[in-house]
């Protein structure tokens, strides 16, 4: 299927065009940031520039278009909620929502599907209720927003297209999501229950929700509402305690309910709310769960102890002729930002081989700094991988990949990366890394483009 997705470059978007990719499926990404999805879009897609806040999108986008996934939505979770963020965060989904479902009424062929996103906010504050699609909304700021989107969204049903919303429970997954800012504390050793702890959470592995979108894809009973949720919901005590084991780490230092108040306001409504929501619906449908149970999808997210990014671009030459520009150490200098001063220094080999050890200096902040690395993995016009030896990370290991396609090469990179000085350095300077990390793979795309052209 040809399958358009807003939303792709948020933290469930960019895990779902990756597995999208891997079944199949043709991939056109709607953002509002063409230059910042090269970086944050894990795959080589058609990418088309679309704000919904200020335009509608133009039919053309959805020529040929088979599905429409709708992610699109700010972070509820960023920022105090004052009268402008209630109204970004509503404008965000509403709009965006309406935008998409009006541009298939002046299709002649419309889109077999239409996917669109909602959240378990709709339910409110429901203490020890059981909640299944069925039951009325809730009370409060989350339940209004999500009401209106899901409306909007509903809409798309009266043109003839098969209509699925997913209320969204809390996503677990490695790199993002509510477990990002949770992690750092708890492995310090300073987490704990919130509240009381009583509160029911309602959450769903990343792997699973994106499993369930493509799923409700091909399958065609999937039609109306549904619980994207694990079908084992925990109190927060429970959470914490598990999260405290899956980490090794003491669970001692609760947070009271009127500290988060304080602290965050009405956002604090996130987290002391309480919703026991079930997913039996889904189930019905036939989809399986991979992470059901809450210890075994901490484990899993868990296990990943690295920052990874994940780039593709497609160029117009041979993988022979690719390859051998990428195992020149000069053309390094070349593809990189001018203000980092990169020069080669030192190589240990003629040309570069398995085991070649590159010496490099560059100047980060104004900083000067040395770095050396080590090919491995070397396969020639396939893949290579350099490994920091000596350098400003704790870790940095940089694989890139070529392959043929389409009568040009795919060139795969894949970086995996941890800051220096551990848990304290990521929250003092892991969003500053990753943006400048941003900053110089899109000029290295670009230059890229341009190059091998």
């Amino acid at each position: 299927m040809k399958v358009l997705v807003a939303g792709a470059t948020g933290f469930v978007g960019k895990k779902l065009v990756k597995d999208l990719k891997d079944n199949g499926h043709e991939i056109v990404v709607l953002t509002r940031n063409v230059d910042a999805a090269r970086f944050r879009v894990p795959v080589h897609c058609e990418v088309l520039s679309w704000d919904p806040i200020n335009r509608y999108l133009p039919t053309s986008a959805l020529n040929g278009i088979d599905a429409v996934i709708n992610l699109a939505g700010d972070n509820i979770a960023d920022g105090r909620w004052s009268s402008k963020r209630k109204q970004e965060i509503t404008e965000s989904r509403v709009l965006a929502t309406r935008r998409l479902v009006k541009a298939m009424t002046y299709m002649n062929r419309k889109p077999l599907v239409f996917i669109s996103a909602s959240a378990i906010g709709f339910y409110g504050n429901r203490s020890d209720e059981i909640l299944r699609e069925e039951e009325s909304r809730g009370h409060g700021f989350l339940s209004d927003v999500c009401e209106r989107w899901e409306d909007e969204a509903l809409k798309a049903k009266e043109l003839g297209v098969r209509t699925a919303i997913f209320r969204i429970g809390m996503v677990l997954g490695h790199d993002g999501g509510a477990l990002n800012k949770m992690l750092p504390p708890f492995k310090l050793g300073g987490g704990g229950k919130l509240g009381d702890g009583s509160q029911w959470m309602s959450w769903i592995h990343i792997r699973d929700l994106s499993n369930m979108l493509i799923h409700a894809i091909g399958e065609s009973t999937v039609n109306g509402i549904y619980n994207a949720v694990s079908p084992n919901p925990v109190i927060n005590r429970e959470f914490t305690k598990i999260f405290g084991k899956v980490l090794k780490r003491p669970t001692m230092f609760p947070v009271p309910s009127f500290v988060l108040k304080i602290a965050l306001g009405e956002l604090s409504e996130l987290l002391l709310g309480s919703q026991m929501v079930m997913s039996q619906k889904i189930l019905d449908t036939g989809f399986e769960f991979k992470y059901p149970q809450l210890e075994e999808a901490l484990n899993e997210v868990c296990s990943h102890s690295y920052h990874e990014i994940n780039i593709e671009q497609w160029v117009p030459q041979p993988v022979g002729k690719t390859f051998s520009f990428f195992k020149e150490a000069k053309n390094l200098e070349k593809i990189t930002p001018k203000f980092l001063k990169f020069k080669i220094l030192k190589q240990s080999t003629p040309e570069i081989r398995e085991g070649t050890k590159i010496n490099y200096s560059l100047s980060l902040h104004g900083f000067p700094v040395g770095w050396q690395s080590m090919i491995t993995d070397w396969k020639p016009n396939k893949k290579f991988s350099d490994l920091q030896l000596k350098g400003p990370y704790n870790h940095w290991y940089h694989t890139h990949e070529f392959e043929e396609k389409n009568g040009g090469t795919l060139i795969k990179d894949k970086v995996l990366y941890k800051v220096p000085f551990g848990i304290p350095g990521d929250l003092v300077a892991g969003k500053f890394i990753k943006k400048d990390l941003e900053t110089i793979f899109n000029y290295r795309y670009k230059i890229i483009e341009n190059l091998l052209a």
